[in-house]
């Protein structure tokens, strides 16, 4: 099986950035597989399918799926374990 291109996490800034309304390419999330903590930055994101695969940089294993349509947005993160974020001061 050939493996497809990816390219890093800073590509979900956008969408991601539609959604919320902090940048989450500095969130730092834990593979839910893996029990690697690494930053949204750092991850593999695939865009060969109907929506985005964010995939841990280590083992590979799927961390979020993000499908969006013209109404509506489906953030699938069940291989994540957190996603911690900095906010800005008060």
């Amino acid at each position: 099986m050939t493996a497809l291109p990816y390219v890093d996490g800073n590509m979900l800034d956008g969408p991601l950035g539609e959604v919320f309304a902090v940048d989450l390419s500095t969130a730092t999330g834990r593979c839910a597989h893996c029990g690697t903590a690494s930053p949204v930055a750092g991850l593999r994101v695939y865009s060969h399918a109907p929506g985005l695969v964010a995939r841990c940089p280590v083992c590979t294993e799927v961390i979020l799926r993000l499908v969006r349509a013209p109404d509506r947005v489906w953030l699938d993160l069940r291989g994540a374990t957190f996603l911690q974020f900095p906010m800005p001061p008060e």
